[in-house]
């Protein structure tokens, strides 16, 4: 298992540990003296007056915010001592509301959503229900990090399951530097085991994919060039394929939010942010067409806000009262963490969005 070098921003009892103290962080500072502006009225001057979703294509469930990684810029602030974790029961909810949903793509994540007790049978369960598209995201050294782990390549191929996974940079050393030191050695371990059974193989429909976010205080390059860097390199040195490479901004909120701070780097960033605001990044971000689920079953648009705890808007605020229309006619909320998704080409949990 990968050295930890930290603990999370709960266990270490920091103040940013609690959702509502970020969002008013957010909201404060050089925000609240206008020097910068808010982003509800950011995408009102853009044109965008009411901030509605498109109908409904992904399901986005968090299994529990356990994991074996405890990363500097991880948004959930997960680690092996968070113990919040999806019950069976909860899980049951999910399956029945899934056909509800009308949602074409399952997306799986965490912490290490393979940690969850019930991980395995959730999938078989959800497998059923013929979803176009079912997503795992793996940080991939769990697949190395426990013997009981090891055959989840495996696992993930008898239910054709999309394994989006978690790789910071091609090099040991900027890789181990974000996430923890070992974690580069056994990610490629990991992309082997994949790669033994079929995924991210040339025209191998067993869909394996790759999450870049850059390391420090600056916006990812390009996503298509950094793909051909990643595949080359990988390739050259490892012999590992995959398929495509997903670019995603970091976002202000959690131990991400607390390295800037500390770096003396938060208004920077944000001024970069807000500087590279793009219209036309806004017309896809996630929260437009997806649903994100906590482990304990609430409803919110976005994995992000699940995590400043912004549960969505009306009276259908949890699996238990799961309405659909009701959904469809909300309106999303917003907060400055918002202008992560809205920057330069976009981000999401697909990646760019323009």
């Amino acid at each position: 298992m990968a050295k930890l070098k930290l603990n999370s921003l709960k266990k270490r009892k920091n103040k940013l540990a609690d959702p509502k103290y970020q969002v008013e962080y957010l909201s404060n500072g050089i925000f609240k003296n206008g020097e910068l502006p808010l982003f509800q009225h950011k995408i009102k001057s853009s044109g965008f007056t009411d901030f509605k979703p498109k109908p409904l294509e992904i399901f986005q469930i968090n299994l529990g915010y356990m994991c074996n990684q405890v990363c500097t810029h991880c948004h959930v602030d997960a680690g092996p001592d968070r113990k919040e974790i999806m019950t069976k029961e909860t899980m049951q909810l999910c399956l029945d509301v899934i056909e509800k949903s009308g949602a074409h793509t399952l997306d799986l994540t965490g912490g290490a959503p393979e940690m969850n007790p019930n991980f395995r049978w959730f999938v078989s369960e959800a497998s059923k229900k013929g979803v176009k598209d079912f997503i795992v995201r793996s940080n991939l050294t769990i697949i190395r990090a426990n013997k009981k782990y090891y055959d989840l390549p495996e696992f993930f191929k008898q239910h054709h399951v999309h394994v989006v996974s978690s790789m910071p940079h091609w090099t040991r050393g900027k890789t181990d530097r974000q996430r923890g030191e070992g974690v580069f050695n056994l990610s490629i371990e990991a992309l082997k085991s994949l790669n033994d059974v079929g995924y991210g193989m040339p025209d191998s429909d067993l869909k394996l994919d790759l999450v870049y976010n850059p390391s420090g205080a600056f916006m990812p390059a390009n996503q298509s060039d950094l793909e051909k860097d990643f595949k080359k390199a990988l390739f050259e040195d490892f012999g590992i394929h995959f398929h495509n490479l997903m670019a995603i901004t970091n976002l202000p909120i959690s131990r991400f939010l607390d390295f800037l701070i500390a770096s003396d780097n938060y208004e920077d960033y944000m001024t970069t942010l807000v500087e590279s605001y793009n219209p036309l990044a806004v017309e896809n971000v996630m929260c437009r067409n997806t649903l994100s689920v906590s482990w304990d079953g609430w409803l919110y648009d976005c994995d992000f806000n699940q995590m400043l705890e912004l549960k969505v808007d009306g009276k259908s605020k949890h699996l238990k009262d799961f309405d659909l229309n009701s959904l469809q006619n909300r309106n999303i909320k917003v907060s400055q963490h918002c202008y992560g998704c809205t920057a330069g080409a976009g981000s999401s949990c697909q990646g760019t969005t323009t």
